[in-house]
């Protein structure tokens, strides 16, 4: 296959390789089958159709790491020229010539603004930069999400201060770089909390938050500017009333989507209204509200019902599901169930939101088993948990760390300590690595029920290790 010849100049030239690769399928549905080749391999991008068409169009000379694994796994043999891409040293040679000494002030939420062109350095070092959180703390975080500014360099008047107090204006004119922003702060925000759990990220995620209301509030933009700055504004405001909710902060979580709510009214978006009904109905569950959470499930629903994404009615009907099961309506729930299988069964769509990829098989089976827990049916719950364990990929940890929790509390509940004991003891080995209160707080429920049975080895081993957890 012959690779992308050459643009004219100062022209990016369309990539015709991987335009020919797509074949008959949407850019949706190529962005799909990129984002489950992805999960096979156990990597993650936020493949959609947007991107298929920066590609396509040339736009990204070079992706980044992790697409170039996603793209080897899918088309083994074939070097990035033979999918259309240009060499990547030949791109940071390119760049590095065009490049100023150093970046610019920094874009909204303090990402360095670097000069435009058909390639960003950001989308060739964002695995990079997700690395190297991996193995860092708060200050990686930062960078990662876009909240780091150069130690000697004072902010320009409008970057948000870490402080309270109040905020100087945005820049007068916010553009596609701004928004930008914002929606990758999204992705980097759910791509980090699958592996590390809210309590890290909150603080710093609320900062970013921050400025992108203060651009949308205060900032100049155009139409098309003002509908993708409210819906990234919205999600990551979603985004971090999950964060808020994951570390025990309930209270917050609700005002968060509360403020999401309002800005999917204003503009009119049903997809971000979607998204809102489905967090609040799991926050209101998980508050103890089980109407409150059954009201929010079938507003979500109502929100979805012209969005064409079975998947997400699949996971409003669960959020409803668990909303019966609080209620203890077994009736309910299972019909709630059944609906939900029923649409999830259907399969993936190029319609599917974005923030959805968590919704698959192990998730699907984790929410049923909270919903057979909550009705007290103790050898379902842990035998969908078991299955949402095993089914569950290696890189999701807060997840998996999540599901074995549950097991624990299943298996306690029909009388099993040393099965309750032992799926702890794992379940502690996980959280070394997630900073979730929320699962702690499920641990530590089971841990002071089990106090009375230390003469069962499994329950010892597992006290033992829980009282060794740091302190939240």
């Amino acid at each position: 296959m012959a690779a992308t010849g050459p643009a004219a100049p100062g022209r990016p030239s369309p990539n015709s390789a991987m335009r020919e690769l797509r074949g008959d399928l949407s850019p949706g549905e190529f962005a799909t089958a990129v984002r489950r080749a992805a999960r096979e391999i156990g990597e993650h991008v936020s493949c959609d159709a947007r991107y298929v068409g920066r590609v396509e169009a040339g736009e990204i000379r070079c992706p980044n790491y992790a697409y170039e694994r996603v793209f080897r796994h899918m088309w083994p043999g074939r070097s990035l020229q033979d999918l259309g891409f240009a060499p990547r040293e030949a791109v940071r040679r390119r760049e590095a010539a065009r490049r100023p000494p150093a970046p610019g002030p920094p874009g909204p939420a303090g990402v360095p603004r670097w000069p435009a062109g058909p390639h960003h350095p950001d989308e060739e070092n964002d695995d990079v930069r997700r690395r190297t959180f991996l193995s860092g703390g708060p200050t990686a975080l930062a960078t990662v999400i876009g909240l780091d500014r150069p130690a000697q360099a004072a902010p320009p008047s409008w970057q948000l201060p870490r402080q309270r107090g109040p905020v100087a204006p945005p820049p007068r004119r916010v553009g596609a770089a701004e928004v930008r922003s914002v929606e990758q702060a999204v992705r980097d925000i759910r791509l980090l909390d699958d592996v590390h759990g809210a309590d890290t990220l909150f603080e710093l995620a609320g900062q970013s938050l921050r400025t992108a209301y203060v651009l949308l509030n205060d900032g100049e933009y155009s139409s098309a500017t003002e509908r993708r700055l409210q819906a990234g504004a919205g999600e990551l405001a979603i985004s971090v009333g999950w964060l808020a909710h994951d570390s025990n902060r309930l209270a917050e979580a609700r005002s968060f989507y509360s403020e999401a709510l309002a800005t999917a009214r204003m503009a009119d978006d049903s997809a971000l209204e979607a998204h809102v009904f489905c967090n609040s109905a799991f926050l209101a569950r998980d508050a103890g509200r089980p109407r409150e959470a059954l009201r929010a499930a079938q507003a979500g629903q109502s929100a979805a019902r012209h969005l064409d994404s079975d998947r997400l009615l699949s996971l409003l009907a669960m959020r409803e599901a668990g909303g019966w099961a609080l209620m203890r309506d077994r009736a309910g729930c299972e019909r709630a169930l059944g609906r939900a299988y029923t649409l999830f069964d259907r399969g993936e769509s190029e319609a599917d939101p974005e923030w959805m990829s968590f919704y698959g098989e192990a998730e699907i089976a984790g929410l049923e088993a909270q919903c057979w827990s909550a009705l007290g049916d103790w050898d379902r719950a842990g035998e969908r948990a078991g299955r949402a364990i095993a089914l569950q990929e290696p890189h999701f940890v807060r997840n998996r760390a999540l599901y074995t929790a549950e097991l624990a509390h299943d298996r306690l509940g029909r009388g099993d300590l040393a099965g309750a004991g032992s799926h702890g003891f794992a379940a502690v080995h996980l959280l070394g690595g997630v900073r979730s209160a929320r699962i702690r707080a499920m641990l530590a429920d089971t841990a002071g029920r089990l106090r009375g049975h230390t003469a069962v080895p499994e329950v010892g081993e597992f006290l033992t290790a829980y009282d060794l957890l740091p302190a939240a």
